[in-house]
């Protein structure tokens, strides 16, 4: 619990560092909050040319499209100190991470918390509260249970993608993860209905790397939409099986790390 409570002080502390600058923050929180709002908007003049996308309507893309943004706002809220691994092994600063009496994963992830994080969690809850609001769905207790534990498991997969990515530059160290980078960017694929894509394109997405388990699976299972929706059962046990395989790339990569010297 110690570790858990140390890892929000440090969290509150970037927190509180971002808000010293309060318009800088207003304006990235604005900008990401107009960003989604474009989105949302190209979504319904594409829905209003075509009603369907192979069975999916406009709200439950729209539920894909908040599920997304939930996972990056909350991994950029609780994570997003991720983004600077890459930097700390080219210059080696990560020493100072390893004489810490505190996890090196935990330093790492908490070094940062993102602006925009706040404005993707915010406008993603309503997107998939409003969407779900239009979709019928016989909501029971033991329904909004599995929908809670399938929103964790989405955003545990992020955070997991985020952190293996990233770890890659223990191995192909360079200023900045181009690699991270690049995934995160085909990650925004997971938006759309997995079954609008290519065969390859949906193995690397559906079980290479798994962004389809954050949106597509989980709304499938949740909505009871195609076939898909049994394979959406299996999010819990996908998130868990991201996280062992983050943290077992990202300490195999620290035991190889070698300080940049003095």
């Amino acid at each position: 619990m110690g570790g858990i409570r140390l890892y929000f002080r440090l969290l509150g502390a970037h927190g509180r560092a971002l808000l010293e600058y309060e318009t800088d923050f207003w304006i990235m929180a604005v900008a990401t909050a107009f960003m989604q709002v474009v989105n949302i908007v190209f979504l319904a003049a594409l829905f209003a040319r075509v009603p369907q996308i192979n069975g999916w309507t406009f709200w439950l893309v729209v539920v894909m499209f908040g599920m997304v943004s939930l996972a990056e706002g909350v991994s950029s809220l609780l994570s997003q100190g991720v983004w600077n691994l890459a930097r700390l092994i080219d210059q080696g600063e990560l020493d100072y991470l390893l004489v810490r009496p505190y996890p090196v994963v935990l330093q790492v992830t908490s070094s940062e918390i993102a602006t925009q994080g706040l404005s993707y969690t915010i406008l993603g809850g309503l997107m998939v509260g409003v969407a779900l609001g239009h979709i019928h769905v016989d909501w029971t207790l033991w329904r909004v249970l599995f929908g809670i534990v399938l929103l964790a498991g989405a955003i545990a997969i992020k955070m997991a993608i985020n952190l293996s990515t990233n770890a890659v530059s223990f191995w192909l160290p360079s200023a900045t993860s181009m690699f991270a980078v690049a995934m995160n960017r085909a990650g925004e694929l997971a938006r759309f209905p997995l079954s609008v894509y290519p065969l390859a394109l949906k193995a690397v997405l559906g079980f290479v790397v798994p962004f389809a388990f954050i949106s597509y699976f989980p709304v499938a299972s949740l909505a009871g939409t195609g076939p898909s929706r049994w394979t959406g059962l299996l999010t819990p046990l996908v998130a868990v099986y991201c996280v062992v395989v983050a943290l077992t790339v990202f300490r195999r990569g620290l035991r190889r790390y070698e300080s940049a010297g003095n």
